[in-house]
């Protein structure tokens, strides 16, 4: 079994993201789905330090230093982009205009409860941010993470260990291993990687597994 990069993580939520949504994607991992939408889908990616119809990552040479999404990473703008206060950036999500949140999770229990904001690291300082608003205020949220810890611990959980952002929130979850939905039967396998079957997968998740009628393989590009 090869678990998936993390670039093919996001291309994996790339795929799967509907034509005219408007989307927020938080800070780290969830910043390189811009990156991997189809050709001719049309998809309005939002920042809440003010950017609606922010692009991908810039080419090299391209690079504008006064350019950046809320993680402080460069990014580009689209035709037709336009720029904001910040404040009216939260309208928006707190208005419920977002269509989906994409972030990253510390960890995501079978209900759909959101562990993003602070670990009990001594070195790692917590920060809720905007993570708060979005998992409130987005119409939908998906998790994306590496399926465990670096100690090999489930990171899917019955019940989150650490502080919620928000209870009940995520809808989907794409890991190294499987995208999940979280479902009123459990949370349900629609894919996994090759080479990984239920009960392997299983093994890692601390939730039983259901898995979905249509579920199948992943089979992503080399990245």
């Amino acid at each position: 079994m090869k678990p998936l990069t993390r670039r093919q993580m996001a291309w994996c939520a790339a795929r799967d993201i509907v034509e005219g949504w408007y989307i927020n994607l938080g800070i780290g991992m969830p910043t390189m789905v811009s990156d991997y939408i189809p050709d001719g889908r049309e998809i309005i990616f939002h920042s809440e330090n003010g950017i609606l119809g922010m692009g991908g990552a810039p080419k090299p040479g391209e690079e504008d230093p006064d350019l950046i999404n809320a993680g402080r990473g460069l990014t580009t703008l689209v035709p037709g982009g336009s720029f904001f206060h910040h404040n009216e950036a939260f309208v928006m999500i707190r208005g419920g205009h977002v269509d989906l949140s994409i972030m990253g999770a510390y960890e995501v229990s079978a209900k759909g409860d959101l562990a993003n904001w602070t670990t009990d690291s001594d070195t790692l300082a917590p920060g809720v941010g905007g993570a708060m608003d979005l998992a409130a205020g987005a119409k939908r949220v998906w998790a994306l993470m590496e399926h465990n810890a670096k100690d090999g611990s489930p990171r899917i959980r019955e019940t989150c260990s650490l502080p919620l952002t928000a209870s009940g929130c995520v809808t989907r979850i794409y890991t190294n291993m499987a995208v999940l939905d979280i479902t009123p039967d459990g949370v349900a396998v629609r894919e996994i990687v090759e080479g990984l079957d239920l009960a392997g997968l299983q093994k890692v998740t601390e939730p039983k597994l259901v898995l979905a009628s249509d579920w199948k393989m992943i089979v992503a590009p080399e990245m």
